[in-house]
């Protein structure tokens, strides 16, 4: 197997692995990504200079990258959580049903 197919094979690997933190939650924790950015970025740094340092280089750029990306994740799945907990904040507060089912709004 050539240098360029090892390379291939590492960065599919990598970004399957990468989709399997398909939930993150709003609690600030992106270490998930983290460790799956630095780990990928390692597998591919190794393979692609084939040397420590190279592995080193990509681990720390890795863990950066996925970093970010957690953090970008957890700030839209707030907004998700917010969002939806004043819509239903709202349509709960907007009206009320009676006896007879109809709705009187407020």
């Amino acid at each position: 197997m050539n240098r360029l197919a090892k390379i291939t094979a590492a960065a599919a690997i990598a970004l399957s692995a990468g989709t399997v933190s398909a939930t993150a939650a709003c609690n600030n924790d992106a270490s998930t990504e983290t460790v799956l950015g630095a780990g990928s970025g390692a597998l591919v740094g190794g393979l692609a200079s084939h040397s420590i340092v190279g592995a080193a280089v990509g681990g720390v750029a890795g863990g950066l990258i996925g970093n970010s990306i957690g953090h970008s994740n957890n700030r839209e799945d707030c907004r998700r959580a917010a969002a939806r907990s004043r819509s239903y904040h709202h349509e709960r507060a907007s009206y009320y049903v009676d006896r007879e089912g109809r709705r009187h709004y407020y």
